[in-house]
């Protein structure tokens, strides 16, 4: 993973490991400014769910794309983290490249859509259909800063879904995918996020994800028959002795009884 710090001379920070620490004390991994955060601020951790930001205790508060988070929150690449006036990029190693997606059938497009998950379209779901074009010309604006102007388009093409540039390209505000400018087009997979300045969408696709394996239960083990419940045969055979020796000294009382 690698984090870039937008409209900062800084150069970007690459870390491997599955925790990273962060804040102003030097026995940090990643090392802000005083003025920025307090000496141990926050951790980034890898698990089964992905990316996870922890605020630690008695810090100050986090935002992740504006939005305050005072505990956790599950990070992907393409977010945008705000420490104090830091604000980080968290992007993919490097450009989707040879792990393209597949091809996707027809009858499984119509569930593809773009959530907006941060910016004034936030909360909008947004179907691609055949073809989903947002900014000056397209279904819905894209409000930029300072007025910029900007588009992206999101479409179908021999199978693939991808995403490329509209016909307006901001220089300030690159089109961004998990946090890697899109030069021309690239193929998009779910989960994916696509980033215009302060507009964020994740690819909600569940027609291209892969169908589970199905793995049939394993066969219950069988039940122990009654003779192994009841102890080692040789067990068995001197309480059948036993109860037999006791029958025959019963009718005997009883036959020189009467």
């Amino acid at each position: 993973m690698r984090i870039e710090f937008p409209q900062s001379t800084r150069e970007p920070f690459c870390w491997s490991q599955p925790q990273l620490r962060i804040g102003s004390a030097p026995d940090n991994d990643l090392v802000l400014d005083a003025s920025q955060a307090d000496a141990h601020h926050l951790r980034i951790r890898q698990d089964r769910r992905g990316l996870v930001l922890q605020v630690l205790p008695d810090a100050g508060r986090i935002y992740v794309n504006a939005r305050p988070v005072r505990e956790r929150a599950l990070l992907r690449p393409g977010d945008v983290l705000s420490v104090g006036s830091c604000r980080l990029l968290l992007c993919a190693d490097t450009a989707r490249g040879g792990d393209e997606p597949p091809e996707v059938p027809p009858p499984q497009r119509c569930t593809v859509a773009l959530r907006a998950v941060a910016g004034p379209l936030s909360g909008r779901v947004l179907p691609v259909r055949e073809r989903l074009e947002l900014g000056p010309g397209g279904r819905l604006p894209l409000q930029l800063p300072q007025d910029e102007l900007a588009s992206l388009r999101v479409g179908w093409r021999d199978g693939r879904l991808l995403l490329e540039n509209g016909s307006q390209v901001s220089p300030r505000y690159p089109l961004l995918l998990n946090g890697v400018a899109v030069q021309a087009s690239v193929a998009l997979a779910p989960d994916d996020q696509i980033g215009v300045a302060m507009h964020r969408f994740v690819v909600d696709a569940p027609g291209m994800q892969p169908e589970p394996e199905i793995v049939p239960p394993p066969e219950p083990p069988a039940s122990p028959l009654p003779e192994a419940a009841a102890g080692p045969r040789g067990e068995v055979w001197w309480l059948i002795a036993t109860a037999a020796v006791i029958a025959l000294g019963i009718a005997l009382v009883l036959l020189v009884r009467f």
